[in-house]
């Protein structure tokens, strides 16, 4: 999958979950989604561009969700 659609398809999520009152909460989620209905090759993938293009295009809390202590790519 291109990394156009990951980012594309993370800052969806991300958009969903925008309005919990706790951004703790929210990042959390918008992680666990990700670790529950991506496949590992579809997080190792985001998270390899996330490191080399430092994320520019990512919703904040897909930022802050990948790069988390806890991220399993």
């Amino acid at each position: 999958m291109s990394s156009a659609n990951l980012i594309k398809m993370a800052n969806q999520i991300a958009a969903y979950f925008a309005n919990e009152p706790d951004q703790e909460q929210a990042v959390l989620s918008v992680r666990n989604h990700m670790q529950m209905f991506w496949t590992p090759a579809m997080r190792q993938e985001l998270l390899a561009w996330h490191r080399d293009e430092q994320g520019a295009e990512l919703h904040p809390l897909v930022q802050k969700a990948v790069g988390e202590a806890g991220w399993e790519a």
